[in-house]
């Protein structure tokens, strides 16, 4: 299902259907059951790729507060290998996000789980899942979703979203909050496939590597700096340092990068700049993102995998706050100018709108125009 299509459906059956769950609720228990008698517990996160590593943090340290509960995860295809291969999570559900998909699994998991804890900011359908599948069920306070939940939390959007997903862990005791991220997993033949496509790009070991994710989820292209800025950025970084930089992304960006890298006019950068968009999947781009030395990136999933694995990580914000979504690690640095119109993307309220200003418009994305590519070479 596409974004829009998948919104609308959300919006227009999944509200009232939740108004409905909520009538019921209020004559279903809502107390959780004791630590000692809570067999199993399910995590949803059904979305993206970037809040996905966000949870991680409150996912691990809800294990060791229940170190005897099988904690499993809900996901989807698109985000499923972020869980890959933590000793911590019990059971990976990948579904598909199609009605027959998500309503086979309630089907066959119908109020199997203890607890579900709902770490959706938005959709109404993760709620509607977690009441069928939960005796007792754990969501955010906002949105008529919340009706379906046996306890709610206040989402904070003025703390990092890390620490919102570890508020909903603290509902079930579990003391502390984030620091860093997990360092994401791959197997060996992962980083057997990406070595061998970097030294057939001339890419060794001790080579400097710059990498650059230059796109965006599908939900908000606002959040993108000019194709023509990262030609620039490129172009001074490589006057700078001989280095080698390869371009990320997913393959319906390969075009984009293509065209970054037509706007570079010297022809001896061109040569060192490697589009490896669509070349891998998400494991492998966790390792390729490891072996670089720094990472510049729109706020989007690359920049989270880069603060995950430890790498100097530089995030671009314009319609978006850094202070809820910058880059986790004290290595990284987000760049943020404070105009009068941002934030205009507020997740967990579903505002993730296209700018205000109009195409046509001189004020057109200027939140993430602002940013010039010098601001972004002193950090570099």
């Amino acid at each position: 299902m596409g974004v829009r299509l998948i919104k609308f459906v959300d919006r227009f059956i999944g509200a009232p259907y939740c108004i409905v769950l909520g009538i019921i609720r209020l004559f279903s228990k809502k107390d959780m059951p004791k630590r000692e008698n809570t067999r199993n517990i399910l995590i949803v996160q059904l979305w993206g790729i970037g809040e996905t590593i966000l949870t991680v943090p409150a996912i691990k340290a809800l294990r060791e507060r229940y170190p005897k509960t099988a904690i499993d995860i809900l996901c989807t295809p698109r985000n499923k290998d972020i869980y890959f291969n933590y000793p911590f999570i019990s059971k990976l559900n990948v579904v598909r996000l199609n009605l027959f998909s998500l309503k086979w699994f309630v089907l066959k998991n119908w109020k199997r789980y203890d607890i579900v804890i709902d770490m959706e900011e938005y959709l109404n359908i993760s709620a509607i899942m977690s009441f069928y599948l939960g005796k007792r069920t754990i969501g955010y306070s906002h949105g008529t979703r919340s009706l379906t939940y046996s306890r709610k939390v206040k989402y904070n959007d003025r703390q990092h979203t890390s620490k919102t997903f570890f508020d909903l862990v603290k509902a079930l005791g579990v003391r502390g909050t984030t620091e860093n991220l997990e360092k994401l997993n791959y197997t060996g033949t992962d980083k057997k496939i990406v070595d061998l496509a970097l030294k057939y790009s001339r890419i060794e070991k001790k080579t400097f590597l710059v990498g650059i994710a230059p796109g965006a989820a599908e939900s908000s292209r606002s959040r993108m700096w000019p194709q023509e800025n990262f030609a620039e950025l490129i172009q001074r970084i490589y006057k700078k340092k001989n280095c080698k930089i390869v371009l990320i992304g997913a393959n319906h960006e390969r075009k984009l990068n293509e065209y970054i890298i037509e706007l570079i006019k010297e022809k001896r950068i061109r040569r060192n700049v490697i589009n490896l968009a669509g070349k891998f999947n998400l494991r492998q781009i966790f390792y390729l993102i490891s072996r670089c030395n720094v990472l510049i990136g729109n706020d989007s999933g690359p920049m989270h995998i880069g603060a995950a694995m430890n790498v100097k990580t530089i995030g671009l914000f314009g319609p978006n706050l850094p202070v809820r979504f910058g880059p986790l690690n004290k290595k990284s640095k987000a760049i943020y100018k404070d105009m009068p119109c941002s934030p205009c993307i507020n997740v967990h309220k579903g505002q993730v709108p296209e700018c205000f200003y109009g195409e046509g418009s001189r004020d057109y994305r200027k939140c993430i125009k602002e940013i010039k590519v010098k601001d972004v070479l002193k950090y570099v």
